[in-house]
This record gives C-alpha cells, structure tokens and sequence, in this order.
C-alpha cells in the first residue's frame, strides 16, 4: 500500500509542477498583449516595448517572490502579519527600482500616462503603481494557487480510489481462509469418524476451490456462476448433515445477465450455517429465495434459532467475520441506494432480507 502511495504521490508531485515551458508562454503572451496595449495608447509601440521590458522583470520579480516563498514562508504557517508587512515593503521597494531605472534608462517622465507629468515620487503615483503591481501579483497567485488546488485534488481523489481498491481487495481476501477453515473443520470431522461421504466433500470443496481462486479476486461477477457456487456449498452441507438439514430453495426471475460482487451471497448462507445448523440437535429447515425483480436481486435466507441458546443469545444478532465484511464491502463497492440489508430474529427464526442492485 505504501509503494502505491508514494508512487501516486511521485506522479502527481511531477505532474503539478508547473514547467518552465508554462512559465515562458504565461509572460510572453502577457509582454505582447502589455506591449500592444500601451503601444497603442501612446501610439508609440517602441516606447511600451522599453518601458514593458523594465515592468516585466519587476513583475515577474514580485510574483516569483511572492508564490514561492512569500506565502509558503508565512501565509501557509499562518504568519499574516509578517506576511502583509514584508509584502508592503517589497511594493515599496519595486516601486524605487522602476522610478529610477524609468527616469535615467527611459524618460525623465516616469509617469506619461498619469493625469500631469512627473519627474519625482508622489503619493498619487506612488498608490497607483503599487495597486499595478499588487494587481499583477494578485493574478499570477491565483493561477497558481488554482493549478495547485486542481492537481492536489486529483491526487487526493486517486489516492482514495487506490485505498478504496485496496481495501475491496484485503476484505476479499479475508473470506476464502474464513469459508475454507471452516469447510476443513468439517472435513476433519467425518475423517475422523471415517464416513464415505468424505472423498465427495473434497471434490465439492475442490470445484469450489477453483471457483474462488478464478472469481473472487474480480470487483463483479455473474449472479449465475454465485449461485453455482452456492449451490456447491450447499451440497457439502447436505452431505454432512443428511437428514437432519431440510434445504428449501426458490429462484424466480431471469438471473442471466446480471452481476454481483463474489461472494457477497455465500457470506449469508454461511452464517446460516454457523449460527443456527451447526448448533441444533435437531431437524433443521433453511429457507433461501432468490428473486429478479427489474434490475434488483431480492435475497432472503431463514434458519432456526437453536433450543438450546439461552434468551440472552436469541437477541443477539449474528454479526460473525463474515457479516462484518459483507457490511464493509457494501459500503465501499455500492452506492447506499443500489443495496438495502435486514437482519432479525423472533424467537424462533433468524432472517436476513437483502435487496441488491444486479
């Protein structure tokens, strides 16, 4: 998981650094259009090219100063005052730097644009071309910081992607080694009472194991081929229990077509299983349904709640690894309109109802 993060870190860290080809684009289109555009209110375009060139390295100076370590240095560490002063301070002294290169490189007018020709500092002059400045400064920040917030949101949503991925992946993971450490315990068992049922449970189990090894590692799978394999673990329960297991099983509806997260359905009859047969001494019936309706699998299993639990017990729902998982795995490979799951019990019968988008 870690070498999947830095990588998608690595990646986007390289993928939001802006290059030097952006940066020479940015400021060649604004120099033209700055260029132009007081070329034209002169009517003097040499004159805007000079005195563009003497705007566009303060600019670029002042705008470099402040994304990269302006506001890393203080505005991110939240030293806004220190910020706001050191910011006033380099206006102030980009203000100078122009007036003096303008009057002795260009023209003692430093300011022809202005409401009166000036050869020295006002404060009008000295507002406006700080507020030019700060109106530059103000720009470029914000198309970096745009640019930033895009790239780290992409980063952030593939990296959720990735840990959402990962963790499908982990509890998928965790339910072959729970149904097969159960399935061998049973095995066990009849081996040791040396029953002929033995050599077809471990081809049953064989045929599942196939299954799960093929399937279960995919994000959907058929609802056909599901039902196969439950219908595989159902037979090796019919095998162990004999006549002690009643099984009623209903399918309505087209199933072809359609598709399922593996092994969502197995997890329920399992807990069946663990829950209610597996500990009744008795003759036991399971109900199961499975019911197309639309685009909808409607799911339902009951089984007895054995005589012998005690009343504290019976209240209690069976919530087991398995449960747990199919629970985790809904929420995160399902929108919470797409599936809706009921778990009960009465006195007698536990009952799971679950409707799934197929």
């Amino acid at each position: 998981m870690s070498k999947i993060t830095n990588k998608i870190n690595s990646s986007y860290s390289g993928e939001s650094r802006i290059t030097l080809k952006h940066h020479i684009i940015f400021w060649l289109v604004y120099f033209i259009l700055n260029t132009l555009r007081w070329g034209s209110f002169f009517n003097d375009y040499y004159y805007a090219f000079k005195t563009g060139v003497l705007g566009f390295i303060i600019h670029m100076s002042l705008s470099y100063l402040n994304i990269y370590y302006l506001m890393p240095k203080f505005v991110f560490k939240k030293k806004h005052l220190t910020y706001i002063i050191l910011l006033i301070a380099a206006l102030f002294l980009a203000l100078l730097l122009k007036f003096n290169l303008t009057y002795f490189l260009i023209s003692s007018n430093v300011w022809p644009e202005g409401p009166e020709a000036i050869d020295h500092l006002t404060l009008n002059y000295s507002i406006d071309m700080m507020i030019g400045e700060l109106y530059v400064i103000t720009f470029v920040t914000a198309i970096k910081v745009t640019l930033d917030w895009i790239y780290e949101h992409k980063r952030v949503s593939e990296l959720e992607k990735t840990n959402l991925e990962t963790e499908l992946m982990f509890l998928r993971s965790q339910i072959s080694p729970h149904f097969f450490f159960n399935t061998l315990n049973n095995i066990y068992s009849l081996a040791l009472e040396k029953s002929n049922k033995t050599p077809q449970i471990i081809l049953k189990l064989s045929e599942m194991m196939r299954y799960l090894l093929n399937e279960s590692k995919n994000k959907r799978i058929s609802l056909e081929k599901e039902i196969m394999c439950i219908q595989n673990y159902l037979d090796l329960e019919r095998l162990r229990y004999g006549e002690q297991l009643e099984l009623e099983i209903n399918i309505t509806g087209d199933i072809r077509n359609k598709q399922i997260a593996p092994l969502l359905l197995l997890s329920f009859i399992e807990n069946a299983f663990k829950h209610g047969v597996n500990k009744s001494i008795e003759k036991v019936k399971v109900v199961i349904e499975f019911k197309i309706i639309d685009n909808f699998l409607y799911f339902s299993i009951s089984n007895p709640i054995p005589k012998l639990e005690t009343q504290n017990q019976m209240n209690k729902k069976p919530v087991g690894i398995g449960i747990k998982n199919v629970k985790k795995r809904l929420a995160l490979g399902y929108n919470k309109e797409d599936y809706n799951l009921s778990i009960k019990n009465d006195t007698n019968n536990f009952y799971v109802d679950f409707k799934i988008k197929v």
